[in-house]
């Protein structure tokens, strides 16, 4: 397959080598209009806007990745594999479940366990872990260093399944200590493990499961403010 792809009409060299990936496509315009210097638009197959321009003269793109792993799989795929795309940073939203984070905290995914059967894609003969790659850990610790942001870092919950017919199951999670759970870190960690690219998940707590707390429309906009930050600031690092 050559450019452009069936979800992605760019043309060859029109996305950075980084690329930030925001579930929500009108938060990847959100994110261009108001960080990104010199940005024009460069998909909008489907609505996925997405967006190339630099951040304190770096280039970077973003571009939204739908809800679930198996929109998460096609877009990465097609940009790790047709666009040379090395690093994606996903930055959404994430139940918590570890009781002690409260909302508006940002959480990033060392690893992402995963509901879903989208690693039976690479017939692998047993169980797979998707893992973030460390050196994005380490920009992301660095730009929220610099920030001042609290970063909390562990095992993420990839999820098919926003609307849980058995909630009682969370309590299984929570005891093997998964911080917050999400619908896409781990078939992007998945893809990045394939072929050899970079992947990493953050994600701002937009309310949680077991103290019932969630943000409002206000606080919202500055914890997803913090979390974009934190992933744009990684690119000094990079």
């Amino acid at each position: 397959m050559s450019v452009p792809t069936p979800h992605i009409t760019a043309k060859e060299g029109d996305f950075a080598k980084t690329v930030l990936m925001p579930g929500d496509p009108l938060r990847a315009k959100f994110i261009a209009e108001n960080y990104l210097e010199n940005f024009k638009q460069i998909n909008d197959v489907r609505g996925m806007l997405g967006f190339t321009g630099t951040y304190k003269g770096k280039p970077v793109s973003v571009m939204g990745s739908g809800m679930g792993m198996p929109s998460m799989g096609i877009y990465s795929h097609e940009l790790y594999n047709f666009y040379g795309v090395e690093n994606i940073i996903r930055v959404g939203t994430a139940g918590g479940i570890n009781k002690d984070l409260d909302v508006g905290a940002v959480v990033m995914g060392i690893g992402a366990c995963a509901e879903s059967n989208f690693a039976s894609n690479f017939d692998i003969p047993g169980n797979f872990a998707p893992i973030a790659d460390y050196r994005l850990l380490q920009a992301a610790q660095k730009s929220a260093d610099a920030l001042k942001v609290t970063l909390t870092a562990g095992n993420l919950l990839s999820s098919d399944f926003f609307y849980v017919d058995n909630p009682s199951k969370m309590e299984v999670w929570l005891k093997m200590g998964i911080l917050a759970v999400e619908m896409e870190a781990a078939a992007l960690y998945m893809n990045a493990a394939r072929f050899g690219k970079a992947a990493l998940c953050i994600c701002s707590v937009s309310d949680t499961i077991f103290t019932k707390k969630a943000l409002g429309a206000d606080e919202r906009r500055t914890a997803f403010t913090q979390m974009m930050e934190v992933a744009l600031g990684m690119i000094e690092h990079l």
